[in-house]
């Protein structure tokens, strides 16, 4: 990795970990600093890095400021039972031109993802999402992305890349390594009815935010994502003032936590960002705050994850077998270890697809099939396979 990409944590911050009690997060985390240089990645589980590059942030100019207040937060905050090694490996600058800037996100983040180290992005536009999901195209995998949003973000192609159409060069452009896009969180009037239609042709998944207001959904959405990115726009403007796009509507600040945790949780989310951050209106350094405590939630669902997914071996489930009436069977799997569930896609014949044979879902999904329904999840997954 060119470390010449990243500069050193503001030297307030580093600081302010000296005078904090002992026990902190900040004094157990490796901090690039401009006295003890950029950290030893050797057994380093999860690494923290800034993006100071606003250009592509549409209409929230200043998000890529004031990185500082956030780490002055989480730093500050106290961890749990953890058993993960974490590094801050500082901000990566601007570049002369905001591709200088994706380019150096997405080589960075592609020797993190080979490292089998998790990063976590915080500052800068959502397009951010657009480098972090081409860093996988070095792993020749396909990639599900989960997104959390008032938005979909797709504009069109002919637009500039931004954080208003980000999606659309995801989905369009080559090498095209998506294979599942999910949005979480979203509010109707802020998206067209076309674009609502598209994505169901596409056999995306999109949730509005009322129907995700049962929190406990979100679980296997989360557990089957490579990539999660958050705009804390998708926070109501009360909880979280720091971003000029921020509405009256949107998750609560607890709300936004679980979702991180499930996030953390998952076996196979191999990246996270959270994005838009506004420090110019942020009141009290309240969505800072805020943003401390999801990624402490964030870290906290890594260090509780099961390792239940991939199979370790089949033993370890039970297995359910759903006969539907006109249909193939439906095989459920429910982990001895975590409780959880997942249905199989029996037809797979491209290697390329076979990490998408076990869908995550719950229980409710399993009642459905039980009542002759095909759960949604299960239907939308076959027709990108067939």
């Amino acid at each position: 990795m060119n470390i010449d990409f990243f500069s050193p944590i503001e030297d307030s911050v580093a600081t302010r970990v000296v005078l904090q009690p002992s026990s902190v997060l900040g004094r157990t985390i490796q901090l690039h600093t401009v006295q003890d240089g950029f950290p030893d990645l050797t057994e380093v589980t999860i690494a923290i890095l800034g993006v100071k590059d606003d250009r592509g942030a549409a209409g929230n100019l200043g998000s890529g400021k004031e990185l500082h207040e956030i780490r002055k937060h989480l730093y500050q905050l106290f961890p749990g039972n953890w058993h993960t090694r974490i590094a801050d490996l500082g901000n990566i600058e601007k570049g002369n031109t905001l591709e200088d800037t994706y380019f150096a996100v997405k080589s960075s983040v592609a020797f993190l993802l080979k490292k089998n180290i998790l990063p976590v992005i915080i500052g800068g536009g959502q397009d951010l999402t657009y480098a972090n999901y081409r860093a996988y195209d070095e792993l020749e995998q396909t990639v599900n992305l989960v997104v959390v949003d008032s938005r979909f973000d797709l504009g069109s192609l002919e637009e500039e890349l931004s954080s208003q159409s980000y999606l659309s060069r995801i989905v369009m452009e080559e090498p095209n390594n998506l294979f599942n896009f999910s949005n979480i969180g979203y509010q109707t009037y802020f998206n067209s009815q076309e674009e609502i239609n598209l994505l169901d042709k596409l056999y995306f998944e999109a949730y509005r935010l009322g129907e995700v207001k049962n929190i406990t959904l979100v679980e296997p959405i989360m557990r089957d994502a490579d990539v999660v990115s958050v705009d804390i726009g998708s926070v109501r403007q009360s909880d979280a003032p720091a971003n000029k796009n921020a509405s009256p509507n949107g998750f609560y600040g607890e709300e936004l936590c679980a979702v991180a945790r499930y996030a953390g949780i998952s076996d196979k989310v191999t990246s996270f960002g959270i994005y838009e951050y506004n420090s110019l209106l942020d009141l009290n350094h309240q969505t800072a705050k805020l943003i401390a405590q999801v990624i402490w939630y964030f870290i906290e669902g890594v260090n509780s994850r099961a390792k239940d997914y991939p199979f370790v071996t089949k033993e370890s489930y039970q297995k359910f077998t759903v006969l539907l009436n006109d249909d193939d069977p439906i095989n459920f799997y429910k982990s001895d270890k975590s409780g959880r569930w997942w249905m199989e896609i029996n037809l797979i014949s491209n290697n390329k697809h076979k990490r998408h044979a076990l869908i995550p879902c719950n229980y409710r999904d399993y009642e459905q099939a039980l009542q002759q329904k095909i759960p949604e999840r299960w239907y939308k997954a076959l027709q990108k396979l067939v």
